[in-house]
């Protein structure tokens, strides 16, 4: 069997052992395991990068822990709006939604948008119409409702600017919560995916890097594998995503030299706070931030699963 790899993402941020309780902590580190096991799997038995990335994401999109999916954050208006993408590496196809309401998995029409539309972005009520027609599964507002994001939103809402993906209160943790998976299979082929529920309070549509291919989601078999965390106009001005693979291609960089340029470099002199994961084409993963912590998870061939969640891991 040839090498295969995985990694994962669930937001970075300031993630400090003294923010989060014990219980916390163990409930993340178990829902990044079976996120990392659900994808792994798919590529163990010989299935795509694209289904293992999808598959992984969805799982982390069901899991309200995280902002996106069923755990996504509450705009101005008191709803949710989510942004997701796909992209796979052996022939850059990619597709992508933005300012998504009610669809259960935004990753799932992302691959609708890429495999059937002719298109790579769809965004707000097209995108919906568009997932009807695909007949993929639609939600009631409340199904997106959880206790943590509602209150975060309700100590907003009455403000003019957004949050990043933290809460208000002195001593909690800050995050950026957008949730990713890149993956390398046992045919070659790379793949990337991304989903988030974006900043809370957000207005007039807001986008961020996610949906944005090259931004916060690329592939390409020839390089890297690439899904970002963090403040999104940051990582769309830095083109941070594409960035990498540039930087591997043009300046034969490793994968590991190409993110720490990004995240450790560009981003920082731009005010960028975040981090992303990757994969390159024979199977190194690099997982890096410039951040206190990042929830993240990663495995490969012959050697065991890694779980974390602080810097110092």
């Amino acid at each position: 069997m040839a090498g295969i790899s995985l990694a994962l993402h669930g937001g970075a941020g300031t993630l400090l052992r003294s923010a989060i309780l014990p219980e916390q902590e163990q409930a993340y580190r178990k829902s990044l395991q079976a996120a990392l096991d659900t994808g792994y799997a798919i590529l163990e038995q010989g299935g795509t990068a694209l289904e293992a990335v999808k598959l992984t994401v969805m799982a982390l999109e069901d899991d309200p822990l995280f902002n996106a999916g069923k755990g996504s954050v509450f705009t101005n208006k008191g709803d949710h709006e989510m942004d997701a993408s796909i992209m796979e590496g052996a022939g850059l196809r990619a597709g992508a939604v933005g300012g998504l309401k009610r669809v259960k998995n935004p990753i799932l029409l992302a691959e609708q948008v890429m495999l059937h539309s002719g298109h790579v972005l769809l965004a707000g009520e097209g995108a919906l119409a568009f997932a009807r027609r695909q007949g993929l599964a639609e939600e009631p507002e409340d199904y997106f409702f959880t206790e943590f994001r509602y209150t975060q939103w309700q100590q907003v809402k009455d403000q003019e600017g957004t949050i990043l993906d933290h809460t208000v209160f002195p001593g909690e943790e800050k995050k950026f919560g957008t949730v990713g998976a890149v993956a390398l299979d046992q045919q070659g082929n790379l793949a990337s995916a991304t989903s988030t529920g974006g900043m809370t309070n957000k207005r007039y549509g807001r986008v961020g890097d996610t949906p944005l291919i090259g931004c916060g989601t690329y592939a390409n078999n020839g390089t890297c594998a690439i899904s970002c965390t963090g403040h999104g106009e940051l990582f769309i001005r830095a083109i941070a995503a594409y960035d990498v693979s540039a930087l591997m291609e043009y300046k034969s960089l490793s994968l590991a030299e190409a993110m720490h340029e990004v995240v450790h470099n560009k981003l920082v002199r731009m005010g960028g706070e975040g981090g992303m994961i990757g994969i390159d084409a024979a199977g190194n993963v690099s997982m890096q931030f410039n951040s206190e912590g990042m929830y993240r998870a990663s495995r490969k061939s012959g050697e065991p699963a890694f779980v974390a969640i602080y810097g110092d891991e």
